[in-house]
Formats: structure tokens, sequence, C-alpha cells
């Protein structure tokens, strides 16, 4: 049974949630305010976050921000606010998907599921640490190293690149990259997949990595590019 904390002054909000997850066989906790919600959120391990952005006591960017420094649970954003420089601001703070109040239960249940599946894919494909030419990834402490000299990557980066790590023989259409990573409705647009991997490769260069660590397959998209691949 999937354990879901659910922070939200709102209880009619709580209660909606909660009937139509319930229905879905998953355990629901509720929270009314950001301070308690990041205190259950660091006492108990949760499968999955619901939060609020429009709250009285810390907002919900501040509670994603709290959260993410103890805990790689997704993290799904609610807000009755539209304008697309929150829905950047709360990516970038670490959610994982925005969805935007008022909106059909049907459509929470559908994201809800599909972040549990993406993350569950994601723990199950990953090498707890590979190496390779000076390249180090972390999937535990979610770092990368060239040459024991760390590397800052945006979360959207290091996802991206520690998938192709972690399936390096598998082929990745940008489309399945973009879906893997989390981008919202609004943000499927295909060279969003190309920025990140310009991103990633300068960032692994300046830091002194002998190799190109992206091979691009024209006409199809982006896979590791392993040691016997270089030329």
């Amino acid at each position: 049974m999937k354990k879901i904390l659910v922070i939200d002054d709102e209880w009619n909000m709580r209660n909606l949630i909660k009937i139509y997850l319930t229905r879905e066989k998953m355990k629901i906790d509720e929270a009314g305010d950001g301070t308690v919600g990041v205190d259950m959120a660091s006492q108990s391990s949760y499968d999955l976050v619901i939060l609020d952005i429009m709250m009285p006591d810390i907002d919900g960017w501040e509670v994603c921000y709290k959260i993410r420094e103890f805990q790689n649970v997704p993290i799904l954003m609610l807000t009755a606010r539209t304008d697309i420089t929150d829905r950047v601001r709360g990516l970038n703070l670490g959610a994982d998907d925005y969805l935007t109040k008022p909106f059909a239960p049907e459509e929470l249940v559908a994201r809800v599921n599909a972040l549990l599946r993406r993350h569950e894919i994601g723990q199950s494909s990953s090498t707890p640490y590979f190496i390779q030419g000076g390249l180090s990834v972390d999937s535990v402490s979610r770092e990368v190293k060239v040459n024991e000299q760390l590397v800052e990557f945006t979360r959207k980066e290091f996802e991206l690149f520690h998938l192709l790590v972690c399936q390096p023989n598998q082929v990745y259409t940008r489309e399945i990259l973009l879906n893997q990573i989390g981008s919202l409705d609004d943000f499927h647009d295909l060279r969003t997949v190309d920025t990140h991997v310009k991103n990633i490769r300068e960032k692994l260069r300046k830091s002194g990595l002998p190799f190109n660590p992206i091979k691009t397959i024209w006409g199809v998209g982006y896979k590791f590019n392993k040691a016997e691949d270089r030329s």
C-alpha cells in the first residue's frame, strides 16, 4: 500500500484527495499547514507528497525546499495560480509535477499514479555507483564527479544523465526523456531535452572529462557514450 502525505490548509481539498486516493488503495496522512507537513515528512517515509503552495504559515515553495533537504520523495504541487513563473519556481525547487486548481479528481489520480510509476522505475533501474574514465555517478547521494571533483547539476540534469548512465545500451528518444524527467504539459517542448544535454556536456567538459558523455543517435535521440562506442 502506497503511503501519501497531503499538505494543504483547506480541509475540503484534503478530504477530496483522500477520498479518491483511498479508492486506489493508498494510505493518506494529512497536514493542515506547512510546518506540520515538514515534521511529518521528516519523521516518516512516504511514497509521494501532495503539496499546496498557498498556505498561511510557510508556503509550499519553502516546504518543498525543506523536504528536499532530507528526502528524495516525489512531490506534486497544487496551486490556484496559473503564472508560468510560479511553475518554474516550483520545478527548480525540486517539485516533480504541478497541478492547477480546480482540477478533475481523475487527473489527480492519473498524475499520482504516473509519478509513483516513474519513481519506481528509477529506483529499480538505478545502480548505486558508476565510475568510468574519471566520471562517477552516485545514485544515493545524487552526485556527479569528475576526477573526484563535484560537478553541480540541476535536478533535471541529474535525472536525465542518471537515466542514460544506468541504461548504457538503451537509446532514448527525446519524448521518452522528457517524460522520464517529469516535465509538465506546459513544458512539452522537445528542445528542453536538447538544452539539458547541452548543459550536461558543457559542465562535464569544463570539469575536465576527456570524452563526450552523451552520444547523439541522429534521427532517434541520445544514449550514454560507452568506452567501446568512442572513436
